[in-house]
């Protein structure tokens, strides 16, 4: 154990004296313990994708067990978001005030019960309830993460660690198709007459799907609170350890103890701190919603009125589309697969849709026991769905690594415009071609807008003090979840009848995003320290 004479030994004059949280970084290094935090917050956020996305390869495949139409689909698709925006807030208020560990840790393990349980229901009705209960516990760390992630961080790695979680993110997306093709083609079945259910392979899936979330939990369970979150609740000494802590990780354990003995508190709005503890001393009804008032509202008001909308706005339109029109991508794939096994070459996307479709009484074939008929029924998905969304979840991944290398030399809008950009004007193109494999390209470009998640999360925690942060980056999901439970049933509403709708309104949405990404506050200023960091690190 060190003593203080030991400790003080290997304290050089120039550090013996209390050092801005940001210099202390800087101290810490950037190695190892950094890495397994990226590791894990990208282990997580993949999680919040397959607990959330992986309802997509189920839909086509459980129609007939759970007798679901079009529009139904488009509600049990858009389900999970429902929960997570109904909770979004009360996370986002208790990270903020509780502590982001403290939200990320239980709100996992319940995700993943409830994830769990969803696949022994057996009705509509029931599935819809426990995803939604999904929903609701994964909106903790969906957002929680990127605060938490970055306030381990400085300036200078804060978009870098960021960026690097989201390329562990892509690289475990990829696992989805994956997953979705080794498990829902297989052929086995397993009547439980208990339940009164039959356990076939996309019941599996949805179980697989949650054991992300199981791991990342325990993982973090090791881990401790966020130093920056700890400074703001004046729990100095707590800093000092988690930075001794990074210290010990990153330069080896044989160098001596970091030269530390003090950190200095951050710049905080003192109306705003004082009003925080005032509130925080009640502990009725009342005194949560006081708190939960005073953490909301600076958000709306003053400097900050401009750049949460935007930030909204923006999260909005990209998740409109990147989740929304992702939904129904496998099973629009396999209306197309389905086409071109009839001999047909030359169709639209709107065209095979059209050509697919069904009436519901027609699927369900009631002939007095209430069971589908089983020539209509799709157990499995062509192969070509796998394929493409593996081809689209490797984009992800290389792109945000891409991303990750270049943000700090080519700045955030450039970025943004291009993306935003490019895939809305691949979305409108799709209504045109009649070339399927061409369409579905473009329909694959047009999905990549979900880069921009990434992107604008950074540009958010940049914008935010670190008392507001977790809750600013909570309100801008909660738009973006509002986009896919939008875009969801947009789908589902207009996919039989106005096809081509779809592909206009997702299309044209990004390209005003794209207009509308000018006029983040700063976002055509680079970051001073940054760039200086970076001079002196070379």
């Amino acid at each position: 154990m060190d003593t203080k004479p030991t400790e003080s030994k290997t304290l050089p004059s120039a550090q013996a004296r209390p050092v801005k949280l940001e210099e202390a970084f800087l101290m810490t290094k950037f190695g190892l313990y950094n890495l397994c935090l990226i590791a894990i917050s990208g282990i997580i956020l993949a999680a919040v994708l397959l607990e959330t996305l992986g309802i997509s390869y189920v839909l086509p495949v459980a129609e007939c067990d759970l007798l679901l139409t079009t529009r139904e689909k488009g509600v049990l698709s858009a389900i999970s978001f429902a929960g997570i925006i109904c909770s979004s807030h009360l996370w986002g208020f208790l990270a903020d005030t509780r502590g982001r560990r403290a939200i990320i840790l239980p709100t996992l393990f319940l995700a993943f019960a409830s994830s769990a349980l969803s696949s022994l229901t057996t009705n509509f009705w029931l599935i819809t309830v426990m995803r939604f209960l999904t929903g609701f516990f994964i909106s903790g760390p969906s957002a929680t993460i990127y605060a938490y992630l970055g306030e381990f961080h400085g300036k200078r790695n804060c978009s870098r660690a960021i960026m690097g979680a989201s390329f562990v993110f892509g690289l475990g997306s990829i696992l989805l198709p994956l997953i979705a093709w080794s498990i829902i083609n297989q052929e086995w079945e397993l009547a439980i007459p208990l339940l009164g259910i039959v356990y076939r392979p996309w019941r599996l899936f949805l179980v697989v799907c949650a054991l992300p979330s199981f791991v990342a939990a325990l993982v973090l369970l090791g881990l401790p609170e966020s130093p920056k979150y700890l400074l703001s609740r004046g729990r100095e000494q707590e800093t000092i350890a988690v930075l001794r802590s990074m210290y010990r990780w990153n330069a080896g354990r044989k160098v001596p103890p970091l030269a530390l003995t003090g950190v200095l508190q951050e710049t905080e709005a003192q109306q705003t701190k004082v009003r925080r503890e005032q509130a925080a001393s009640g502990k009725s009804m009342m005194g949560l919603l006081k708190r939960m008032w005073h953490q909301t509202a600076p958000l709306f008001m003053g400097s900050y009125l401009k750049r949460t909308a935007i930030l909204c706005v923006l999260q909005f339109g990209i998740y409109l589309t990147s989740s929304g029109m992702y939904m129904f991508f496998p099973d629009i794939l396999n209306r197309i697969a389905e086409q071109q096994g009839k001999g047909v070459q030359r169709t639209t996307v709107c065209n095979a849709v059209y050509a697919t479709r069904f009436d519901i009484q027609e699927l369900a074939g009631l002939g007095g026991n209430g069971t589908a008929r089983s020539d209509l029924c799709h157990q499995k998905l062509d192969i070509s769905a796998y394929e493409h969304s593996f081809v689209l979840e490797a984009i992800y991944a290389l792109g945000f690594a891409v991303i990750g290398l270049i943000i700090n030399a080519v700045g955030r809008l450039p970025i943004l415009v291009f993306i935003f950009a490019l895939c809305g004007t691949c979305g409108v193109l799709i209504v045109f071609i009649d070339l399927p494999l061409l369409a579905i390209w473009f329909y694959l470009i047009l999905l990549t807008c979900g880069f921009c998640i990434s992107v604008v999360n950074a540009c958010t925690i940049d914008l935010y003090p670190t008392n507001l942060r977790a809750m600013a980056v909570c309100i801008s999901l909660m738009f973006g979840r509002l986009g896919s439970i939008v875009g969801s049933n947009l789908v589902g509403f207009l996919l039989d009848t106005h096809c081509e709708l779809t592909f206009w309104i997702s299309g044209l949405l990004l390209v005003g995003c794209g207009v509308l990404s000018f006029f983040i506050p700063n976002i055509y200023k680079r970051n001073v320290s940054e760039d200086r960091l970076s001079v002196s690190s070379r």
